[in-house]
């Protein structure tokens, strides 16, 4: 029998006991899982002893690499005062703190903070909060949600429905309420001599036809600030986000600002709404906000959206909670994160460990099977032409071999790494990928 020290025996309970996410487990006959015993800054370690560069952040979520002694010790401090109260009727130190701060560097009046647990849990709230705010006006005629093509937005049924991802999506389409999707834009698929910024503004003219004819039965637009994830990191001109915003308020829509993934400093500004100097209606967090220690979402809303649920009806209340909201560990995770933030100026030296990333990427940028290769503040991503029929598995499966932790959605490789590497760290990531992506 395997040791309990070594992966196989791990290997062997994981697959009786665990379904994973996102996972079709037929696959694991195959391609192992990977068991990590422990972490360490931006590096994983299976029971084995092997090492792996985690070069995307656990799922996006870990900002400031593995075992960060701050956020260790403000957990653990937290521990010592209390781990959870219900937020129906009560609340807590670190839920109003985090709230106060989140409303201080939010874009635009967004005072008013409603917590979940994860990112689909997050735009459930904005969807639900959007329509029930159209009802209490006595406009239960707005209950139409517009998304962009290819975006994501989560797996839950409301979420699911302004999902345009087939292979997530279709299987569940008979439970979803359907729907308005326009034209994505994606600066990759603009038409021949036709600039980023000249296709975003085709797009935005598209959502603009959209408006103008239904706007009377739309209750919000919801749009992935700049970059689409996980349809292949999908970049895009921020013009299109001033159009959206002009647009949302010229028709009475909401506009919903979906930055699970592109908040907190992954594209070059704390939120990537700063981008286009616009302030969205709601504003949906999650992934980064506990640097990747403990399940918190929160969506941020106006004075506006709050008045509307204020009143002597309960049934005007928002209607919707979670066991664990604001809870109080997580919460106080979530402000050792903005401390460092603060504390060691992210925001201004992330530009320069970019650059230094991307100058190594440069080979990799330049080799012959690399496609639309970009970059936007610490998230890179490109295409590989291949014709193996099962590059991403592929991929992972020589990545893993080469001690990185990479991930690729289709054909689109990509690096979303902890603000944290150093220089070596950093060369191995860049001449490691290019090593795989040769052999492709």
């Amino acid at each position: 029998m395997p040791s309990l020290a070594s992966n196989a025996a791990w290997l062997a309970r994981s697959h009786a006991a665990v379904w994973h996410p996102c996972t079709q487990m037929k696959l694991h006959e195959t391609l192992p899982l990977v068991p990590v015993a422990r972490a360490n800054g931006p590096w994983l370690y299976d029971f084995d002893g092997r090492r792996y560069l985690d070069a995307i952040s656990s799922w996006w979520v870990n900002l400031f690499g593995h075992g960060h002694p701050a956020i260790n010790a403000a957990i653990g401090a937290q521990l010592a005062e209390l781990e959870h109260v219900m937020l129906a009727g009560f609340t807590h130190r670190p839920v109003i703190e985090l709230s106060e701060r989140l409303a201080a560097l939010a874009p635009g009046p967004l005072g008013h903070c409603f917590y979940g647990s994860d990112g689909a849990s997050a735009v459930e709230i904005a969807l639900k909060m959007s329509f029930h705010y159209w009802r209490n006006r006595d406009r239960p005629e707005k209950i139409g949600f517009v998304s962009i093509e290819h975006g994501y937005h989560g797996e839950t049924l409301g979420a699911l429905a302004v999902t345009d991802v087939a292979l997530f999506r279709d299987v569940y389409a008979p439970l979803l309420h359907a729907g308005i999707t326009v034209p994505s834009p994606d600066a990759r698929l603009a038409a021949p001599g036709a600039s980023a910024r000249d296709h975003a503004l085709g797009a935005a003219a598209a959502l603009e036809a959209v408006l103008a004819e239904r706007h009377a039965s739309i209750a919000a637009l919801i749009v992935e600030p700049l970059v689409q994830g996980a349809t292949g990191m999908a970049m895009y001109d921020p013009v299109y986000l001033a159009r959206a915003r002009e647009l949302c308020t010229r028709y009475d829509v909401h506009l919903i600002a979906d930055e699970i993934m592109t908040g907190y400093g992954r594209t070059g500004t704390m939120f990537a709404c700063e981008q286009a100097n616009i302030a969205p209606d709601f504003l949906c967090l999650s992934k980064g906000i506990t640097g990747g220690y403990l399940p918190l979402s929160v969506v941020l809303s106006t004075d506006t959206v709050y008045a509307a649920f204020y009143d002597d009806d309960p049934a005007r209340g928002f209607l919707h909670s979670h066991s664990y909201t604001g809870n109080a560990l997580a919460c106080r995770a979530a402000l050792a994160v903005l401390d460092l933030f603060r504390d060691e100026n992210v925001i201004a030296r992330n530009p320069h460990r970019a650059a230094r990333l991307d100058a190594l990427a440069q080979p990799l940028a330049a080799h012959a099977r690399v496609r639309n290769f970009r970059h936007l503040g610490m998230i890179w991503a490109f295409e590989v032409e291949s014709a193996r029929p099962d590059f991403s598995y592929w991929f992972f499966a020589e990545a893993l071999a080469r001690e990185l932790l990479l991930r690729p959605i289709g054909n689109t490789v990509y690096w979303m790494p902890p603000y944290v590497l150093d220089d070596a760290e950093m060369a191995l990531l860049a001449e490691r990928t290019l090593e795989i992506v040769a052999c492709a």
